[in-house]
């Protein structure tokens, strides 16, 4: 029996991150882009009702809300499958959470930056190897002028992710590494992340025998109703593929008739024309009869 549970599900992510702050403070003080001087202290969990609300998205859950002891607020979230709309539900979440700070009064300069960091579980940008993508709202003519309310980092833990860019991030990522590689088929922690005290801990929370058999059962359905997903969306990109190609086959075959025709009915129009200026009929005359140019008409007398 494997010995730790994947910490990227809801279960064992809340455990290690809602129920831990330590933990979260360290996660983010290590991933997230923060200035020097400005690593978050201490936090407090913000109520759940607060959350935003995610209807109908099963695999995309908004994981954690919190604010720090500078007033930051934080929304963490894992995401099992992308969609177009994510960019506009994200900044959508982030924006509400921006506003609602002003629910109890007060002026705008009291307002706190909101940051978003989301882990995904599947690609999203096809364009590039990079797998950390940090948003900002900057001047495109000064990108150092920022404009401090919004901020969003997303990471492609996949077949993207690659630790070697950030080798002057460590703990960065020690942290993405054990998200990435803990789970049903490690038995052992790997030496490093043994060695870090909130690692450790960290996968200790993931361990199966931490779990009740009512939350393991959770657990085994939340990890078999993603295998499905996977299944469904696979089969779906496989069949469209299939049509697309059969589609393309389709209108291949119909551009084809159509250039046909045309190149048979402008050959016909060239043949008339040539046999209407050997009886001696004028260019204008020829023009209008055939509808060809003047120019391909003079081409011909050539």
């Amino acid at each position: 029996m494997s010995r730790y549970l994947n910490p990227k599900t809801d279960l064992t992510f809340k455990r290690i991150f809602a129920d831990h702050p330590y933990l979260l403070i360290d996660f983010l003080n290590s991933v997230m882009p923060f200035e020097s001087g400005r690593h978050i202290v201490d936090l407090t969990y913000l109520p759940s009702e607060m959350v935003p609300e995610n209807p109908g998205k099963k695999f995309s859950i908004v994981d954690v809300r919190c604010s720090d002891n500078y007033g930051r607020q934080f929304i963490i979230e894992m995401q099992g499958f992308w969609q177009r709309a994510f960019f506009s539900r994200i900044v959508f979440n982030a924006g509400k959470a921006y506003v609602k700070q002003l629910d109890s009064g007060g002026n705008y300069d009291l307002l706190q930056p909101v940051y978003t960091l989301s882990i995904l579980t599947e690609n999203f940008d096809h364009e590039t190897d990079r797998f950390y993508h940090h948003y900002q709202i900057v001047n495109l003519e000064n990108t150092n002028e920022i404009i401090p309310c919004l901020e969003f980092v997303l990471v492609e833990l996949t077949n993207k992710f690659c630790p070697e860019t950030m080798s002057d991030r460590k703990l960065a990522v020690l942290w993405l590494r054990f998200l990435d590689e803990v789970g049903e088929q490690m038995t052992h922690l790997p030496p490093e992340m043994q060695e870090n005290e909130y690692i450790r801990k960290a996968a200790e929370l993931c361990e199966r025998g931490a779990y009740t058999p009512e939350e393991l059962a959770r657990y085994d359905g939340f990890i078999d109703s993603v295998r499905i997903e996977n299944t469904r969306v696979e089969g779906a990109r496989i069949e469209g593929r299939a049509e697309g190609r059969a589609e393309g086959r389709i209108e291949g075959r119909i551009e084809g008739r159509i250039e046909g025709r045309a190149e048979g009915e402008n050959n016909k129009a060239f043949s008339i024309a040539l046999k209407m200026l050997r009886k001696g009929i004028s260019v204008v005359d020829v023009c209008d009869y055939t509808g060809l140019s003047k120019q391909q008409i003079e081409k011909l007398k050539e």
